[in-house]
């Protein structure tokens, strides 16, 4: 993805989180400079992940398969390991008309997916083998706005706004917003987008970035390479 295009997306996305009456954190509109100057203070939200994400998983086609995420908060695998201390997560998402987010499971997290606004989130879902792995003649349960819903595979899930579903790992899911954009909020245990992402498709967590312009603001993949080590 171009760095232009990523630039757009936040503004596009900032514009449309206000207009559902949410507010990101003041570390979300700092510079790549002003981050830099801040890392030490920082350090949890580098470590955490926490901030920007946008993705097209390195297919090229944002607008057809693509993601904006902003991590809100989250706590460390190390925590989650003990059972202990900062065990959750909290993201804004936004799920474009049409724009799939592709089929995946998560190896541990579970997750509650809100639609906090917009139009309608269509959720489809399939159940696991024994061994976890895609199962397109399996189904499961999950919950809906905390009630049990047993769902048949394939089976595609319409959520209005206000509505959510709560996922668990090993429930394979893919999503896209029908008859307009979705802003969707998202609330998890520990979230671990290095290595909990198990997509059905052989594709890529992270888009490649071509730099055409400056950046408006880092995203969490940027970390690693434009901020100080601790």
């Amino acid at each position: 993805m171009k760095r232009s295009r990523i630039n757009d997306i936040m503004a596009e996305a900032d514009a449309m989180i206000r207009h559902h009456g949410f507010t990101l954190p003041a570390f979300a509109y700092w510079t790549p400079e002003q981050f830099a100057a801040r890392a030490g203070d920082a350090r949890h939200v580098i470590d955490a992940r926490c901030g920007w994400d946008i993705t097209d998983y390195g297919a090229g086609r944002y607008d057809e398969m693509g993601l904006f995420l902003f991590t809100l908060r989250n706590g460390l695998l190390s925590d989650l390991q003990k059972g202990g201390g900062m065990c959750y997560a909290e993201k804004l998402l936004i799920s474009k008309q049409d724009q799939l987010s592709p089929m995946h499971t998560h190896a541990l997290k579970a997750e509650d997916i809100i639609n906090r606004g917009g139009a309608t989130l269509v959720v489809e879902l399939y159940g696991s083998d024994d061994d976890g792995n895609f199962a397109e003649d399996r189904g499961g349960r999950v919950w809906l706005d905390g009630i049990a819903h047993d769902y048949a595979p394939g089976e595609k899930l319409r959520l209005p706004p206000g509505a959510s579903v709560t996922l668990r790992p090993g429930d394979w899911h893919a999503f896209w917003g029908d008859g307009g954009d979705v802003l969707i909020g998202e609330v998890s245990t520990v979230n671990d987008d290095e290595t909990d992402n198990i997509f059905r498709e052989p594709i890529g967590r992270f888009a490649a970035i071509e730099e055409d312009v400056a950046p408006t603001h880092l995203l969490v993949s940027d970390y690693a390479e434009r901020l100080p080590a601790a």
